[in-house]
């Protein structure tokens, strides 16, 4: 009797270890329109609206089992609209920007083409964003499935300050990925990341276009600033904390995540002659060196470590380069099977998702050859580099084939369906890239609970703990190029004139600097300036935004003319935004301070200015000697400059 008795205790025993749908604690679910199913006690949600509870309902199994078993249920127009990421459209703007969506065309893109990834450009106070974005996924769980859609955005987090403004999203604000490299921690890029991620998540955001794992080998490059720099271990180091922050964690997705997408696969920095391949005339990446592109490939190592959700290809063509004897195909690399498949999935391993860059299946017509024409706004084109004479069709072929899960920027997953209707596609294909983005939706908790406490959100978004954590970051990412006859720190009854400031900054500094408004009574003058920048393409719609050409301040420069004439009779601290490199001659001629910046408030600023601590922020890239030095550089290599301060450069004090 004893042994029977502990036999069936032993069964007992052993169907808890081994049955996962025993003794499990109710999950939080939420949701707005659905039935409420109650099993064994426990509550789901009915998502495909037949009153009983199918497998990917129940939370209690694996995200795969749950994909699979509502991949299953999917018809195919339903599977080729999941491997679209549109844009969540606003009122007056297609791309999104403005401060309320457009509910009847969202609607549209999620019930008609079913479209279930969005990329969110609202600008808005925290409260109207979280609740906008639960309109959104009341939207979806509307759908046949009530599969909930996959908000993501691209970086809100970084302080700017030019055009006559500072940025106020309302997100706390950081220096920019450049200023967290010149700190260099990968400790604090990952509390970065895990701030963002938690001021993501309170919106209802739960995918990231970022981080940027491009080298900026390329001293001119419009899209250096989104970079950690030029040095590939330093960048790894910077991409492998970002992500594990953002993940929350390193073993990869979790219901606290945010997904990241780091891009762009890969040898995107080393743009020809720095010009973006965004655009027609700059689509080339230039590799000058057998294998040099495996040093491009460094920094993405560190998103493989730490179980990155997902990479986004490069829309450049990467000219010349070659890589273990094999010469890559000159197509942008969203269509480069060697890259994606070969490359990506086969060396690497990687196991997550590919999602394309925005429009690189869309037609590049006249206009976005050759511009606009006078007085007529440019607006985006398609992007289709190397693949110009294919159809549309052929495109989304191509690039299913060569290894793409889903595209950027488009919404139309007609051409997909016609093309596996017609046999030129295999549906395989499409499964599989369906059955990868369910299962990070699952594992992200989006099934249970797409929605957010909206009243939460302004309270939490950009708190003071945030912020207050964000300022040390700015104070600690500024570094010193410079410091004559120990100006700095500036003495704290010194009387102080300001250049280049916006007219805010004397409202805001009253209580902490002396500032005066007549020049002659200055005993220090403190000049805030900009990099040097040339814009040569406004006929075209990045071509506006972006600063190319020239490193070097042009001659009768207004703010160098200001700062020569002020060192003739003042001493002179200037801080200078680097979105790149620069030639910083005329500033190491005439000014007795000069302190690099990557985005900084003005009391941020002061306070560094005023204290006497050591500056521990080194150059995360060289600042080149001259405009000659930076046309000898190899597009492709770092550290290959003659520079007037070098990578790592910065003194303590």
């Amino acid at each position: 009797m004893k042994c029977k008795t502990l036999k069936l205790a032993l069964l007992i025993s052993s169907v808890l270890v081994v049955n996962p749908l025993l003794a499990i604690d109710q999950v939080k679910i939420d949701s707005h329109r659905l039935k409420i199913i109650s099993v064994d006690n426990l509550k789901f949600k009915d998502m495909d609206k037949d009153g009983k509870l199918t497998p990917y309902e129940d939370w209690r199994l694996t995200p795969l089992e749950r994909a699979k078993d509502l991949l299953a249920r999917m018809s195919l127009e339903e599977k080729a609209g999941m491997m679209m990421h549109g844009n969540a459209r606003s009122l007056n703007d297609e791309l999104g920007h403005g401060d309320k969506y457009n509910l009847d065309q969202i609607s549209e893109l999620v019930l008609k083409d079913k479209v279930n990834s969005l990329i969110t450009r609202l600008e808005v106070n925290p409260k109207d964003f979280a609740e906008q974005n639960n309109q959104l996924q009341q939207i979806a769980e509307s759908d046949r499935l009530s599969i909930p859609l996959t908000i993501s955005v691209d970086p809100r987090n970084t302080f700017y300050y030019a055009n006559g403004a500072t940025s106020k999203s309302g997100f706390s604000q950081w220096p920019g990925t450049l200023g967290m490299a010149a700190i260099g921690s990968e400790k604090d890029i990952n509390q970065y990341g895990d701030i963002i991620r938690q001021e993501y998540r309170s919106l209802g955001v739960t995918q990231a276009l970022s981080p940027m794992a491009d080298l900026g080998t390329e001293p001119r490059w419009a899209r250096f600033e989104g970079t950690f720099g030029e040095n590939p271990q330093l960048s790894k180091k910077m991409v492998r904390g970002y992500i594990s922050g953002m993940q929350n964690g390193k073993e990869g997705l979790n219901s606290q995540s945010v997904a990241a997408v780091v891009k762009h696969w890969v040898g995107y920095g080393a743009a020809e002659d720095g010009l973006d391949s965004h655009s027609a005339y700059g689509k080339y990446a230039l590799f000058t060196k057998k294998d040099s592109l495996k040093e491009h490939i460094i920094p993405f190592t560190g998103a493989f470590e730490v179980n990155v959700a997902a990479i986004m290809p490069t829309y450049s063509i990467l000219k010349n380069a070659e890589l273990n004897n094999h010469k890559i195909e000159q197509v942008g690399g969203g269509f480069n099977q060697y890259l994606l498949k070969d490359l990506l999935r086969g060396t690497y391993k990687f196991k997550g998702i590919i999602m394309s860059d925005w429009n690189i299946t869309k037609d590049c017509n006249e206009v976005c050859v050759n511009g606009t024409p006078a007085g007529v706004a440019p607006k985006a084109e398609g992007m289709p580099w190397g693949v110009e004479s294919l159809t549309v069709e052929e495109r989304f072929i191509k690039a299913i084939q060569a290894g793409v899960q889903q595209f950027g920027g488009v919404s139309d997953s007609s051409v997909i369906v016609s093309a596996v209707k017609n046999k030129k596609l295999n549906e395989k294909l499409i499964d599989d890239s369906v059955l990868a983005i369910l299962v990070q939706k699952f594992a992200l908790g989006q099934f249970e609970n797409p929605y957010i406490d909206s009243t939460k959100a302004s309270n939490f978004v950009g708190n003071p703990d945030f912020q207050k954590i964000a300022d040390l970051a700015q104070f600690n990412s500024l570094v010193l190029l410079e410091n004559k006859q120990n100006i700095l720190p500036l003495k704290s009854n010194s009387k102080v004139y300001l250049y280049g400031f916006l007219p805010e900054a004397k409202n805001l500094l009253k209580d902490k600097v002396n500032i005066v408004d007549n020049l002659d009574q200055a005993d220090v003058v403190v000049a805030r300036i900009n990099a040097p920048y040339e814009q040569n393409h406004k006929s075209y719609f990045f071509g506006i935004k972006h600063h190319e050409g020239s490193l070097a301040f042009p001659a009768n420069d207004k703010d160098i003319t200001f700062i020569t004439q002020a060192s003739q009779k003042h001493p002179v601290v200037v801080t200078v935004y680097l979105d790149r490199p620069a030639v910083l001659t005329p500033l190491k001629n005439n000014a007795n301070a000069i302190v690099a910046n990557f985005g900084v408030k003005d009391d941020v600023l002061f306070e560094r200015l005023f204290s006497d601590k050591s500056y521990i922020a080194k150059m995360p890239f060289a600042l080149p000697d001259s405009m000659e030095s930076v046309a000898k550089q190899a597009s492709d290599l770092s550290n290959d400059m003659q520079a007037m301060y070098p990578f790592g450069y910065g003194l303590t004090n």
